[in-house]
């Protein structure tokens, strides 16, 4: 009786085991990167030294590491025309420096897939939103973290992804880099971001782009959850 207890429990803790879903992280994070034709070799590779130097920056990696779930899972996908996006790095846990450095290693020889075409932010959220319910980590929010350098000119309306992105449950959040179009800071903030605790920022230029993604990455990674968020949505403070 007692070996088939034994066994009886020992096929109960199995079976518990593989029922328990993967681990919780506190974001899933999307990275939509512009690849459009008005960003240079150059310009695209500012943006991918940004972010490799975002995710080696001591502040963000505690951020991540003082979440509920200590850990976020990022993708990172590039978008230009309607019908061009690539994911470029697969869905990534960061729980810690060793993850943290390791994603950011792999953000800074990724090389670049889609060369030039036309400003799709419309197509970004769509790609953005697919590569979201393909995240193997189940998370406490889902943000959509888009930069370009020029508003919506091809594909849908922004207005159709953006409802879509926010009946969803995801935070859309903008980073507007202004060298070509000063007003799409206000452009973003009107007709780009939206959900809990959404915001937009700014950066001057490409060169200003390294700045602007770990402000904006403390920014999302700080915020506070949805459960436990003010009735405003408001975010908690920014770090300067």
């Amino acid at each position: 009786m007692r070996r088939l207890a034994g066994a009886l429990l020992l096929v109960a803790s199995l079976c518990g085991a593989a029922a328990e879903p993967p681990n919780r992280v506190d974001i899933n994070l999307v990275l939509a990167v512009d690849s459009s034709s008005s960003v240079d070799g150059e310009e695209f590779a500012l943006q991918m030294e940004g972010i490799a130097h975002a995710f080696r920056d001591p502040a963000l990696i505690a951020a991540i590491e003082g979440g509920t779930h200590h850990a976020i899972a990022v993708t990172l996908i590039e978008w230009s025309n309607a019908a061009w996006q690539r994911e470029n790095i697969g869905w990534t846990v960061i729980r810690d420096t060793a993850s943290a450095q390791a994603f950011a290693d792999q953000v800074e020889v990724a090389p670049r897939l889609i060369y030039g075409g036309a400003t799709s932010i419309s197509g970004a959220l769509r790609f953005a939103l697919n590569r979201l319910a393909a995240a193997a980590s189940p998370a406490e929010r889902t943000v959509i973290d888009v930069s370009g350098d020029g508003s919506n000119n091809q594909g849908a309306p922004v207005a159709d992804a953006r409802r879509a992105a926010l009946a969803a449950g995801t935070t859309i959040n903008g980073l507007a880099i202004v060298n070509e179009e000063p007003d799409l800071e206000a452009y973003y903030r009107s007709q780009v971001i939206g959900g809990p605790g959404a915001f937009a920022l700014a950066a001057r230029d490409y060169e200003d782009f390294a700045h602007a993604i770990l402000r904006k990455l403390l920014r999302e990674i700080e915020a506070v959850p949805v459960a436990q968020a003010p009735r405003t949505g408001a975010m908690a403070p920014a770090r300067s």
